[in-house]
């Protein structure tokens, strides 16, 4: 019995990182639009934009191997699986002996690998400028990732998710220095690896500027709709690596009852509206940086997590 609700829990959580990930883009969508005094699209856009995507038959270049079809599903099925062994509403799920922090990164690097090599298997001229500047960004941005992991993983003893957002959420952390520099690091480094404003404009097609949508702009149908989607959660699982380290609060333990799941299931899309509308709020009130400037941004989440570091092993209770 006890099988059958690990696996009934596990599987939950997968549907649901699933199923929320289009509406937290529509979600911030929204909410810039309503901000700018606009009306915006739809709340369930994004639901409808892959529903069309998957109906429409795929046009493939000339010269486009067989790596270039397969990426899309390799890209959903990491940035997937990476995103469900990220605790939401409930802790010590099944597979939470590999929620490890650095498998995670790990399998995001293979993600946006894949999604450089499906850049330059074209050859088009775009594709391969977004694939230097994605390896460009992700060369400062995974640095400054791991460093962040070292400085949480030496506070909370563990690079285990859940490990980790047990201890966050106990009364033996209180204020400390060194967490609200890795929460900035953090969410640098999340700006940066979901192509947000100010590295990159998600809703730009200016050849120029666009980073992502470069790399992606020889897919159609359905392999487009899975490279949406792998974005979707992308952004989905960093919303929710904030929500489990720095806000975790109200995660359900492994033994406790369905209503506290269906509690903590709530509490997580609380989470997911707040952070959502901070995102949108950053994102209206301030421009995008130009290219060169990426690296000075990314080195000041480098720079800040590399002083929680050491703040941290010099004074333990900092």
């Amino acid at each position: 019995m006890n099988a059958l609700r690990d696996i009934l829990s596990q599987g939950a959580q997968m549907l649901l990182v699933l199923g929320l990930a289009p509406l937290l883009t529509g979600f911030v969508r929204k909410v810039k639009a309503r901000l700018l005094r606009r009306r915006g699209p739809p709340l369930l856009q994004p639901y409808r934009d892959l529903i069309r995507l998957m109906r429409k038959d795929v046009v493939l270049a000339d010269n486009a191997s067989w790596l270039f079809r397969v990426i899309p599903y390799l890209m959903f099925a990491g940035t997937w699986v990476a995103a469900s062994l990220v605790p939401t509403f409930g802790n010590g799920l099944l597979f939470s002996w590999t929620a490890d922090l650095i498998a995670i990164i790990a399998l995001l690097g293979s993600a946006r690998f894949f999604q450089a090599l499906a850049g330059m298997d074209v050859g088009t001229a775009f594709g391969g400028i977004g694939s230097s500047r994605e390896v460009m960004i992700a060369s400062l941005a995974e640095p400054a990732m791991l460093i962040t992991v070292f400085s949480v993983a030496m506070i909370a003893g563990s690079t285990q998710l859940a490990n980790v957002a047990e201890f966050m959420g106990s009364d033996a952390v209180g204020l400390r220095v060194s967490l609200g520099m890795a929460f900035v690091a953090l969410t640098i480094v999340a700006l940066a690896e979901n192509a947000r404003i100010p590295v990159d404009n998600p809703a730009t097609h200016l050849e120029l500027t666009m980073v992502h949508e470069a790399m992606v702009l020889e897919y159609s149908g359905r392999h487009l709709a899975l490279v949406d989607l792998s974005s979707q959660l992308k952004l989905l699982l960093y919303v929710s690596l904030i929500a489990c380290v720095f806000l975790p609060w109200g995660i359900a333990t492994a033994d406790a009852s369905i209503g506290r799941f269906v509690f903590g299931a709530l509490l997580y899309i609380g989470k997911l509206t707040v952070l959502g509308f901070l995102l949108a709020l950053f994102e209206t009130a301030i421009a995008k940086m130009r290219v060169f400037r990426i690296p000075e941004f990314l080195g000041a989440a480098l720079m800040l997590a590399l002083l929680a570091t050491l703040l941290r092993f010099v004074s333990g209770s900092l």
